[in-house]
């Protein structure tokens, strides 16, 4: 109970520090900074909802971008095609991701162990040949967002970044709420049975098909969100843009630095890594492009040899080393 006490106080002041952020002049408002706060919640999340079905429930997906992108287009096609709100996309692209997930889940998870890793690698490619060549959704050249009027009604802005960011803070605290909610039911106990032996977990009554068909329904369409965040956000998208391996891995990378199947691992290694990615596209673009990949590369290289539970593993074994310290002065 007291470790519960101690994770809701961190929770909970972490969300208070982060409202009061875009209030204070200068802070979060237009500056560069912003956006990089922007970009850390939205891949935290991003990183948060595949943490759901390769964390917690132990099936490596590589195919996430797929309903990144699904999101993102569902957004766009609204306000590009039809003329409308991106908010009626929203809750559709959740929908048809959630059910694109089932779709394509059901055969791949009659495949083991890296078997269905890999197949979600053709499922990535296969989305983004048919929405490469799909005129309905821009094809190649993907679809331009028009001048909008500023507002939450268009959820655009030109001169601050305020509304962004306190939009991309609503969906890290809802899709991190929705895992501290898995992690305290009863559907937290399945997905971590499952992922822990799956015959095991089917030999004391539980589904095994429907918790992973579940797990992958949730995490596709919080990912669906975050795609809708990100096409509004950059007022375009394309497929590479949205749907590649490129963004798939980015799911994966910043959660395995922070820790997978972890609570705050996922924000700790978007903690890391989006400042990284932002700020050395923005100064170090002179030295070609993929620098910020290289250093990722030789990030996640160092902490995974010395911990391959990633940041909260290392934040776990310095917490012990004190307390043994402590009771040996003691």
């Amino acid at each position: 109970m007291l470790i519960k006490d101690k994770s809701d106080k961190l929770w909970y002041g972490f969300l208070a520090v982060a409202v009061v952020l875009p209030f204070i002049p200068g802070v979060i408002g237009g500056s560069f900074f912003g956006h990089v706060a922007t970009m850390i919640l939205l891949y935290a999340a991003m990183a948060q909802s595949w943490n759901i079905i390769s964390g917690y429930c132990g099936q490596t997906s590589f195919g996430h971008s797929v309903f990144f992108g699904i999101g993102a287009y569902a957004a766009s096609l609204a306000v590009v095609t039809f003329e409308s709100l991106p908010w009626y996309g929203v809750p559709l692209g959740m929908l048809v991701a959630a059910v694109v997930s089932i779709v394509i889940s059901y055969p791949c998870f009659k495949l083991k162990g890296h078997y269905f890793a890999i197949a979600t690698f053709a499922i990535v490619e296969i989305f983004n040949r048919l929405f490469m060549i799909w005129d309905a959704v821009g094809g190649a050249l993907g679809l331009d967002y028009p001048i909008l009027p500023d507002g939450w009604k268009n959820f655009s802005w030109s001169d601050t970044k305020n509304g962004y960011y306190l939009g991309a803070l609503v969906i890290f605290a809802l899709v991190f709420s929705v895992v501290r909610w898995i992690e305290r039911h009863r559907m937290g106990y399945y997905l971590r049975a499952v992922r822990e032996g799956q015959e095991t977990a089917e030999s004391l009554g539980v589904n095994s098909t429907i918790v992973k068909l579940s797990a992958m329904a949730l995490s596709a369409s919080l990912a669906a969100l975050c795609g809708s965040f990100f096409a509004q956000y950059n007022y375009r998208v394309d497929p590479p843009m949205v749907m590649s391996l490129d963004m798939s891995m980015k799911f994966v990378l910043i959660t395995i630095l922070g820790g997978i199947g972890t609570f705050w691992g996922p924000f700790l290694g978007a903690l890391v890594l989006i400042p990284l990615q932002e700020y050395t596209r923005a100064y170090l673009s002179n030295l070609g492009a993929g620098v910020d990949l290289m250093i990722f590369g030789l990030i996640i290289i160092v902490v995974m040899i010395k911990q391959p539970q990633g940041i909260m593993g290392l934040i776990r074994y310095f917490t012990r080393k004190k307390i043994v310290r402590e009771e040996g002065d003691a």
